[in-house]
């Protein structure tokens, strides 16, 4: 299964009032593992950044100036993510803004749904936490990602963060980085030793001997003998 991990930044909150897109960030998984592939861009929104807006991820107008429109990348982006399945926190923020950059630059596009599916995670974390806070940064705290180099949002940095919480949230571990330098488990109650405890199973007499007797009958019927065999 392909799966994209999707953040952006925008000017402001709603593309009713003109905001644009000027980030996005993406990171392909293959059946849960992540394969290295990711998409990033800085986009000139062709227009100003609201304050607000700066103020969460930094992105000034001097910055963004000299950067590619998003119609110079939409079939980049749309070759990316087609035919996977997109993973975003709060999806409804995302998809209607890159859904009207598509009808900004030429409507024959169409939708981000003609060409993936859509798993929004907020809505996932509040069926598996209701009642309680499920921003990223509180999802981070839940799942003990390391999220303290996120001073300020960005694209790309928070598609990584929710690539860990995602697959924490739904299969109890983290990725491996991709130099395998860590390993993040979920599921001890000690915050000082966050492996969950295993325990220990007595398997009853009868079964041992069973065992035994299936050994004994594959050592005889293979020339080899048995690879494995109980001590």
């Amino acid at each position: 299964m392909r799966q994209i991990v999707l953040d952006t930044e925008t000017t402001g909150l709603e593309p009713q009032d003109g905001h644009r897109i000027i980030e996005i960030g993406a990171l392909e998984l293959i059946e849960r593992r992540p394969t290295g592939n990711s998409f990033h861009r800085y986009l000139n929104p062709e227009r100003e950044v609201e304050e607000g807006a700066l103020q969460v991820h930094g992105l000034s107008n001097e910055f963004l100036q000299d950067k590619q429109r998003f119609g110079e990348i939409s079939r980049e982006l749309l070759d990316f993510i087609e035919g996977a399945e997109l993973i975003i926190h709060n999806a409804p923020f995302d998809i209607g803004f890159i859904d009207h950059e598509l009808k900004l630059c030429n409507q024959e596009l169409g939708k981000v749904e003609d060409y993936a599916s859509i798993l929004d995670t907020l809505s996932l974390a509040r069926e598996l936490h209701p009642g309680q806070r499920n921003s990223l940064d509180a999802l981070c705290r839940r799942y003990e990602v390391d999220n303290s180099n996120r001073k300020l949002h960005g694209a790309l940095l928070d598609a990584e963060l929710l690539l860990d919480v995602y697959l924490l949230m739904t299969g109890g571990q983290s990725a491996l980085d991709l130099n395998l330098k860590r390993t993040v488990i979920q599921g001890g109650d000690d915050a000082d030793n966050p492996v969950r405890q295993v325990a220990a199973v007595t398997v009853p007499t009868h079964e041992l001997e069973l065992h035994a007797q299936r050994i004994a009958a594959i050592q005889q019927g293979c020339e080899s003998g048995a690879l494995w065999k109980l001590d």
